[in-house]
């Protein structure tokens, strides 16, 4: 079986994230660290470590089969490809920002001015949406320090923290995108029988990240108003106790929605309240 490529990120903020959960799907692979290119020993597969800017294209070429990178730079990039799956990771927002003091009221006060940044297209697709006539500088790097060096007026960047805005004066004036990492395709490979495999794994481990395994104990009479709080996969499991009339309720359930149900589980009469998280989820 030929085995199909996937690009990721050789280092930057989505190297270890993209890592981890290729590894969490099964798949062993080494020396990642230390190569461009590296074999998987258990799953037709091979990994290339390139610089995210690069991926799409190498995607959307064919050169890769898959690849692991922001939305933000698929956008930028403006390639044909296939969205396989969101992964939860590298959230951030593309945000506009401004110094601080100059007190913007609204997106039209930007007309006139210019705008540093390193997604000249994306920014350029917001501006004209909102219908602003700015002019775009775009700058490979450090856009942060543009308005204090007099480059421009404001800046359009990547804003994880805000640490970074803060520390150079600036403060977050429009959000122009959300973006996180996705899985993303060459055209028509989403029925390789492959990537069929591969995005089950992915998403069998997605689930288990966003859940948790819970078991209770209640009194069987109480049992009712419990089951309404916890929906499970299917429907939880019942296992009758060696104390007469109480029951252990054992169900997957999303740890938001747990925790915003904790108290009305309580006041059903749930005891001994258990919570334990889960590796994968296959359905």
């Amino acid at each position: 079986m030929k085995a199909l490529k996937i690009a990721i990120q050789k280092s930057g903020r989505l190297n270890e994230k993209s890592v981890a959960l290729l590894k969490n799907c099964g798949l062993n692979f080494e020396n990642y660290k230390s190569s461009l290119i590296t074999s998987v020993n258990n799953f037709p597969l091979e990994i290339l470590f390139l610089r995210d800017d690069d991926i799409p294209e190498y995607v959307q070429d064919g050169i890769a089969d898959l690849g692991i990178v922001g939305e933000n730079v698929i956008q930028e990039k403006e390639v044909d490809v296939e969205y396989l799956q969101k992964l939860g990771f590298g959230k951030c927002t593309l945000k506009i920002a401004i110094p601080k003091g100059k007190n913007y009221e609204s997106l039209q006060e930007l007309n006139g001015k210019s705008i540093a940044t390193s997604n000249p297209i994306i920014l350029q697709k917001f501006l004209t949406e909102n219908k602003i006539d700015a002019s775009i500088r775009t700058i490979s790097g450090s856009v942060e320090i543009s308005p204090g060096l007099g480059l421009s007026d404001a800046i359009c960047d990547i804003v994880s923290t805000g640490g970074t805005l803060k520390s150079n004066g600036l403060e977050p004036f429009a959000d122009v995108l959300s973006s996180q990492a996705v899985l993303i395709g060459k055209k028509d490979i989403k029925h390789d029988s492959i990537v069929e495999e591969l995005l089950q794994r992915i998403q069998s481990v997605l689930r288990a990240s966003e859940t948790k395994y819970v078991v209770l104990n209640v009194e069987r009479k109480n049992l009712p108003s419990i089951l309404t709080l916890l929906p499970g996969v299917k429907s939880p499991t019942i296992i009758p106790l060696a104390e007469e009339g109480w029951v252990a309720v054992h169900t997957v359930i999303s740890e938001q929605d747990f925790w915003e149900k904790i108290n009305a589980l309580k006041a059903s009469g749930a005891q001994g309240i258990v919570v334990m998280p889960i590796e994968k989820i296959i359905v």
